[in-house]
């Protein structure tokens, strides 16, 4: 026994390389590679400037994961975007960056992933009809609460099955990319036969363009993962960056090979005008088999909504460590070891959030979101290395990556407005501007502390939960 000092309950550092790769590529590697193709090429217009952006889309995201990597071994600590800014500018824009996350961005991510898991795996019991909506979102609920108790449960379980699925992920591209290899070789190229024709219909507009990079980054939405779990990464000044750099390479590599097979095998219009461009591909080169193309889907997000839960349910879970939500989201289970309550708090918009949920709007107002907070985290970088020189490096980035990944951020976010301004964009930024009303009476000026309190000792007791050290 010790003297008066007891030990703390701490999340555990389970993640080593290998599941480092594996939650960064599998939460990439989700319902986006399976719907946004076609996205991108109705929005882009030709084939040719389809496969550009997918590969201006993962140099954005290696940019901008790498500065993550800088940011991640200075401050190591797990909450991503929110701990990082506020730790450089201070509480109150922290506690929009937690309110925008909890309430919107990772909601509305899960409910997108979920809805996309739903109606991948109900495809093969409505052939040729469009399932029933109370069907598709009855079965991507049960597919989040399923996800939701296992993360709760157990780390280790998580991380298991998240390799798992990533494994499956990958297989299934393959299939994917060897099938178009084949169709190639028996000398079908589609509308990749000439460079005329690979760039024909090309749309070049401000708007076109941003509306592009937002469906095409949505596939790579995941690149961020590890900073969210800092404290339970095995040597974070070594295995974050080496993660990455070997994550999301692989699965640039992967996404254009695949886009290749797509447009080898479909004409554009195919493309454009498919639902579900991976089970368009499985009829035309599988045929009867054309089945598993859906189920490989539906397994594909399901691995990235587990990776998202397990991830984006530390952010919660840091911010009320740090103040800015109730006490007991910043507890862990005596025995799990696991942020149950704050992944408990998830779960729960998540839901509610699914209710009204559709994909291809969620996929554009997510990345309207994202890329402004993302851009602001990132020039928190920038701040670092021209005041903080001094501070501690166990790695650093070359300062034009930052720069770069910035000037990408700008343009996702004025590129919409300026090109093609909808009030659907002004609504979001109202929302998260309301944070105010929260954070004034609550955080800063914490009212109401005793109800609080009392509500924090019941759930503690009801739900078996203590308060967390830091793993530094």
């Amino acid at each position: 026994m010790k003297s008066q000092d007891h030990e703390k309950l701490k999340l555990k550092r389970e993640l080593g390389l290998i599941s480092a790769v594996s939650l960064v590529a599998g939460n990439m590697i989700g319902s986006g590679i399976f719907m946004s193709p076609q996205t991108v090429l109705s929005n882009i217009g030709s084939a040719g400037a389809c496969l550009i952006i997918w590969a201006m889309c993962g140099v954005v995201a290696l940019g901008a994961a790498l500065s993550y990597a800088e940011l991640g071994t200075l401050i190591r600590e797990s909450g991503g975007d929110f701990i990082y800014v506020l730790r450089i500018y201070g509480r109150f824009p922290a506690f929009f960056i937690a309110f925008t996350f909890l309430t919107v961005v990772g909601p509305s991510g899960a409910s997108a992933i979920a809805l996309s898991f739903a109606k991948y795996a109900v495809a093969p019991f409505y052939p040729g009809c469009t399932p029933p909506t109370l069907v598709v979102k009855c079965t991507a609920a049960a597919c989040i609460l399923v996800v939701a108790t296992a993360n709760i449960l157990n780390v280790r379980f998580t991380m298991a099955i998240q390799v798992v699925f990533m494994v499956a992920k990958v297989v299934a591209l393959t299939v994917i990319v060897i099938g178009g290899i084949v169709t190639m070789a028996q000398g079908s190229l589609e509308s990749l036969s000439s460079s005329d024709n690979a760039f024909e219909g090309t749309k070049l507009g401000v708007s076109p363009i941003g509306m592009a990079l937002y469906q095409g980054l949505w596939s790579y939405a995941g690149w961020y993962s590890l900073n969210f779990v800092t404290e339970e990464v095995k040597k974070p000044e070594v295995n974050l960056p080496r993660a990455l750099m070997i994550a999301i390479p692989m699965v640039t590599v992967l996404y254009l090979l695949v886009n290749v097979s797509y447009l080898a095998v479909m004409t554009p219009r195919e493309m454009a005008f498919s639902s579900a461009v991976a089970v368009t591909w499985g009829n035309k080169v599988l045929g009867g088999w054309g089945w598993v193309m859906s189920v490989a889907a539906a397994l594909s997000s399901f691995g990235s909504l587990n990776g998202s839960f397990f991830s984006g349910g530390r952010v919660c879970f840091v911010a009320a460590r740090e103040g800015h939500m109730p006490d007991i989201l910043a507890m862990a289970h005596v025995r799990h070891l696991t942020p149950s309550p704050a992944l408990i708090f998830t779960t729960i918009i998540s839901l509610i959030v699914l209710i009204p949920g559709d994909f291809e709007g969620i996929v554009n107002f997510f990345s309207f979101t994202a890329w402004f907070f993302y851009g602001v985290t990132i020039s928190g970088l920038l701040y670092l290395k021209i005041k903080r020189r001094d501070l501690p490096r166990t790695y650093t980035v070359p300062i034009i990556i930052p720069i770069l990944v910035l000037l990408a951020a700008v343009f996702l976010v004025l590129a919409p407005i300026i090109d093609n301004p909808r009030i659907e964009y002004l609504y979001v930024t109202i929302f998260v501007l309301s944070g105010v009303i929260i954070y004034v009476p609550f955080i800063h000026y914490k009212l109401c502390p005793g109800l609080l309190n009392k509500l924090t000792v019941v759930l503690q007791l009801f739900l078996e939960v203590a308060p967390v050290d830091k793993n530094l």
